[in-house]
């Protein structure tokens, strides 16, 4: 895992994320075979939408940062605001460049360490962001669905006979799932453990070192449990709510690019039903296996929001998309790693190696 963040990995990341967003984008220009439209969009996009965008990309930044800073706050109460900003942006910069975000933790650890976090609090705090993660998409789903949004979803698409509101549904309830499970998880180190064991014990059958793997998640938990025993009080409480608060901001390029890039080409369209939409694609594309889902969310955004975008704009409101969601970061924080690279990284590799520990690597970035 620690050769996750060096230098070559992660420049190889960035090439590769680059080439395999450019082949996505060049697959959805050649499928809609629309390029003197697109050519001749590019002359109306709208400039102050634009800069919301070049806004909503700082999220990454700003957002995430917030949040970091608040929640490790409760252990480390001199915690840097700005440090955890640029944190907060080189973690998600690193996950771009990684496939499922594998470099996001250890980025994340190591940018804290260089403005003064011990370690320990940087996983910490990397654990109960993604608590919060979890609580926040866990309660705002269903809620925005118990309060009516997104009822229009339901007339629109038809992928095997589901529409996209049925979609979304499914994919939420497959992330709730995984809340539970973190839940149980946290609150029943010792039942977890002893599953975890004989689980452990079944596999060596087959695979010893499989097994030895499982074995070590139980030191994951164990730590998973120490995180919260520590939050277990009313000022930590607090933080985890601002933290929930906070996760829809730290998320703002994933959530909001695609009604900015809809407004840039002089698209309006329901605000929550596209809320919603980019929610589920957020969802699907998690897991991707290419940094940053490049290719892949070219191809997946395109399919999903034809439903809002004629065949003449989707490759304009692809790129927009990308723009938004990834580049900006990407491009802001190669800036800043080419400055550290310079200034030479202290220590990132055993940094890295300690960031690579089961808490760390249950991030979602």
């Amino acid at each position: 895992m620690a050769t996750l963040v060096t230098p070559k990995v992660l420049r190889r990341g960035l090439e590769f994320s680059l080439l395999a967003s450019l082949l996505g984008f060049a697959a959805v220009l050649l499928y809609n075979r629309n390029y003197e439209q697109f050519l001749t969009s590019l002359e109306h996009l709208e400039p102050g939408w634009l800069l919301v965008g070049m806004l909503v990309a700082s999220l990454d930044w700003v957002g995430g940062g917030l949040r970091h800073w608040v929640i490790s706050r409760h252990v480390w109460p001199d915690a840097p605001l700005k440090g955890m900003i640029v944190a907060g942006g080189m973690g998600a910069w690193a996950g771009y460049l990684t496939p499922v975000h594998g470099a996001a933790g250890p980025m994340m650890v190591y940018a804290m360490k260089r403005v003064g976090v011990p370690i320990p609090v940087g996983l910490t705090t990397i654990l109960m962001s993604f608590v919060t993660t979890v609580i926040f998409f866990a309660v705002a789903g269903p809620l925005a669905l118990v309060l009516g949004a997104g009822r229009s979803l339901g007339e629109k698409g038809d992928v095997l006979g589901l529409s996209l509101l049925d979609i979304f549904t499914g994919s939420l309830s497959i992330f709730g799932s995984l809340g539970v499970l973190l839940v149980f998880v946290m609150f029943a180190p010792g039942l977890t453990r002893k599953a975890v064991h004989k689980l452990a014990e079944l596999v060596s059958r087959r695979s010893r070192r499989v097994a030895e793997r499982i074995e070590g998640l139980r030191k994951g938990i164990d730590e998973a449990h120490s995180s919260l025993i520590t939050y277990n009080t009313p000022r930590g409480w607090l933080a985890i709510a601002l933290g929930v608060v906070l996760t829809g901001a730290a998320y703002g390029p994933r959530l909001l690019a695609g009604y900015v890039a809809l407004r840039a080409i002089g698209i309006q369209a329901n605000f929550i039903d596209v809320l919603l939409l980019q929610t589920l694609i957020t969802f699907l594309l998690y897991f991707a296996p290419t940094p940053g889902a490049s290719g892949i969310g070219e191809i997946l955004t395109a399919a999903v929001m034809s439903v809002y975008v004629p065949g003449a704009l989707v490759a304009l409101y692809t790129l927009l998309w990308r723009i938004f969601v990834t580049y900006c970061t990407v491009v802001v924080g190669a800036l800043i790693f080419y400055g550290w690279v310079r200034a030479g990284l202290r220590g990132l590799e055993e940094d890295s190696a300690v960031a690579a520990s089961p808490t760390a690597g249950e991030v979602l970035s």
